[in-house]
C-alpha cells in the first residue's frame, strides 16, 4: 500500500522555504506572464523588448527563477502586456489567511 500525506495548498510552505505567500504569488504570476507570451506567440526577443527587459530575465521568468524579481516588478510585467490588475484585501478568515490570484485570459495558467 503507498502511503501519502496531504500538503497545503502552496508547495513552497510544504518544503518550508522562506517567505512561501510571495514565492507563490510570484510563480502564479510569472505563469500568467508565460501564458500571455505563448497567446501572442511572442519570441523570447519581443516578449523581452516589450517588458524592457534581457532575454536572460525572460527565461529568468518562463523557467521560474523569480528570486530577483519583486512583486511590483511582476505587475508591472502584466501591466506592460496590456494587462489590468485588480487587488482585492479583506479579513481573513478565521485562523487562514490566503493568497488568490487569478488570470481572466483565454486559457488558465499553466500548472499553478
Amino acid at each position: 500500500m503507498i502511503r501519502f500525506e496531504k500538503g497545503s495548498d502552496n508547495i513552497f510552505k510544504y518544503l518550508g522555504l522562506k517567505n512561501p505567500d510571495e514565492r507563490l504569488a510570484k510563480a502564479k504570476t510569472a505563469s500568467m506572464i508565460y501564458d500571455i507570451i505563448e497567446d501572442r506567440k511572442l519570441t523570447r526577443k519581443e516578449a523581452g523588448h516589450i517588458l524592457g527587459i534581457t532575454l536572460t530575465e525572460i527565461s529568468d521568468i518562463i523557467n521560474g527563477r523569480l528570486d530577483d524579481f519583486s512583486m511590483e516588478q511582476m505587475f508591472s510585467f502584466l501591466r506592460a502586456l496590456d494587462q489590468d490588475i485588480d487587488i482585492i484585501v479583506r479579513p481573513k478568515e478565521q485562523n487562514k489567511a490566503r493568497l488568490s490570484l487569478s488570470y481572466a485570459g483565454p486559457r488558465p495558467c499553466a500548472g499553478i
